[in-house]
């Protein structure tokens, strides 16, 4: 992949999509699975407009540190003990924010802030120095510079008064996914052009599924945890039967082998990047996020399937298949340069029945989202079938 092992000898030299994803990295993930539980009970806690808002800036700097780390160890080899030691360090600081973020608008601000700027400014900087004298040195000096720019904002979220403290870290957010859209373009040095970045687009593929598949499973602990402490009535139970259909459902979806994220032909070495920063970066970002909210809505369902919750509940409801959509539509797009049909149907209509979800009990509500959903998921595998190419008989 690279004409050298770096300046500190830690980079990989296969060729792109020669590699599988290391023991370290899935070691790596472990803490994300913490990460994603304390998001979705923040979200629990926290449901109102401004709780979501406050969850939705969480899970913007959770998500970016470890889109960051998988794109860097596309470059770099799991098995050297700097690497390691750099990961595990990583998985402290992933570890600080997880603890913080049930309090982090309140008193662990500092704690959120302090490990995901230690995050990601020792990441680039390790990057740096492993690149030092090649291109992608310039690149990661670049990118080092955005996630600079981007701490001062965060650190002086935690510093104001927690009144303004959701604009101003919205405000870092905004900055930090901004930095690849412009080419990390610095005055006087220019942009990064993606070109430049020669991505193993198969490994990340394999990352982005395994992370996930992690999103996926708390919808499990929570689905197993509500049903351990609920008195097993027939709505509690057609209710559980329900959310784990849609668990389902959302998992065969992201792997479908038409508009999935399966196994797929590659693009173009020149396209990978360009590609990837749209399908795994960015639309990853939704669907991971529709992942967590749909275990939400979950929980909020089979916790309470006879009550009328109104307005809370319909729009958690579809708010997790509709974040999931949009990555899912993004993603495809990336790949195809076409927006799959299905999809925007199944988001029109998630719009469609949420004034109807508002009036109905919450299981009924529930009934309505997973209908849609299965319903795509049929649409799917129809037009699936039907584009195979037929096989002559002998």
């Amino acid at each position: 992949m690279f004409e050298s092992r770096g300046a500190l000898g830690v980079l990989r030299n296969q060729r792109p999509g020669t590699h599988g994803v290391g023991g370290m990295e899935l070691f790596f993930d472990l803490v994300y699975v913490f990460t994603i539980i304390q998001l979705s009970h923040f979200l629990l806690h926290h449901h109102s407009w401004q709780g979501a808002a406050e969850a939705a800036v969480l899970f913007a700097a959770v998500w970016w540190g470890w889109n960051y780390t998988a794109w860097a160890m596309n470059w770099l080899d799991p098995q050297h003990a700097a690497v390691r030691v750099l990961l595990a360090f990583l998985m402290l600081c992933a570890l600080g924010m997880a603890i913080a973020i049930p309090e982090s608008f309140g008193d662990r601000a500092w704690l959120f802030v302090g490990a995901y700027v230690t995050f990601q400014i020792v990441r680039s900087t390790f990057m740096v120095l492993a690149f030092r004298g090649q291109q992608m040195g310039r690149n990661y000096a670049q990118l080092l510079s955005w996630s600079g720019i981007a701490s001062v904002v965060w650190i002086a979220g935690a510093a104001a008064p927690e009144e303004y403290r959701l604009a101003i870290w919205a405000l870092a957010v905004v900055v930090d996914y901004a930095g690849p859209l412009v080419g990390f373009w610095l005055p006087g040095v220019g942009t990064s052009d993606m070109s430049t970045w020669p991505l193993d687009e198969p490994h990340l593929a394999e990352r982005s599924r395994l992370v996930f598949i992690i999103a996926l499973g708390e919808s499990i602990l929570i689905l197993g945890g509500v049903l351990l402490e609920a008195e097993l009535t027939a709505a509690v139970v057609t209710a559980a039967v329900m959310g784990f259909c849609a668990i389902v459902i959302l998992w065969w979806l992201y792997f479908s082998a038409r508009h999935g994220n399966a196994a797929h032909e590659a693009p173009d070495l020149d396209q990978a990047s360009q590609v990837a920063r749209a399908a795994y970066a960015y639309a990853h970002a939704f669907m991971v996020a529709g992942a967590i909210v749909a275990a939400v809505a979950i929980e909020l369902v089979v916790a309470h399937p006879l009550d009328n919750e109104g307005w809370p509940v319909a729009l958690t409801l579809s708010a997790g298949p509709a974040l999931f959509l949009l990555g899912n539509i993004v993603f495809v797009a990336a790949h195809t340069g076409r927006a799959p049909k299905s999809r925007i149907v199944a988001l029109i209509l998630l719009a469609v029945v949420l004034p109807l979800n508002a009036l109905l009990i919450n299981l009924l509500a529930g009934a309505v989202v997973t209908l849609i959903l299965l319903g795509l998921l049929l649409a799917t595998v129809t037009l699936r079938q039907s584009s195979r190419p037929e096989v002559p008989a002998h």
